[in-house]
């Protein structure tokens, strides 16, 4: 397992992107695979900084990824308090379809091909099969 660390700052979300580009161009990904990896993950880590260390730059948010046979996970975790990923409103509903809050995990469980939350929900794990 490998793993890159950075501080909670939305830019070094260009950094996510270039592993990503890396890791794609290494394992040789389908171009569907490689738009899902690419804004999962980047929802992800946007997703850690934003809500999870409130965009305080000293706390970091640490992604790991592990490559075995034709999958790939990437595992991402903050420092914040958590929260509790069942209690999200549907972004698809009529009452919630204008709302921005819940898109972003709504948007992960739908392109990864497996997704898990910590107890504590400080950290998700995506999967993708390639």
């Amino acid at each position: 397992m490998s793993k890159i660390t950075i501080h909670s700052d939305i830019s070094n979300i260009s950094l996510v992107e270039k592993l990503i580009d890396e890791l794609s161009q290494q394992y040789s990904f389908h171009s569907d695979v490689y738009g899902k990896l690419l804004l999962a993950v980047v929802e992800g880590v946007n997703n850690a900084i934003v809500h999870g260390n409130k965009m305080v730059s000293e706390k970091k948010v640490t992604i790991s990824y592990e490559v075995e046979s034709n999958r790939i996970s990437f595992t991402i975790r903050d420092e914040g308090q958590g929260f509790d990923h069942t209690l999200l409103p549907d972004p698809t509903t009529p009452e919630n379809i204008e709302r921005t809050h819940g898109r972003g995990v709504f948007l992960m469980k739908h392109l990864a091909d497996e997704l898990a939350f910590s107890d504590k929900g400080n950290e998700v794990k995506l999967t993708f099969k390639f």
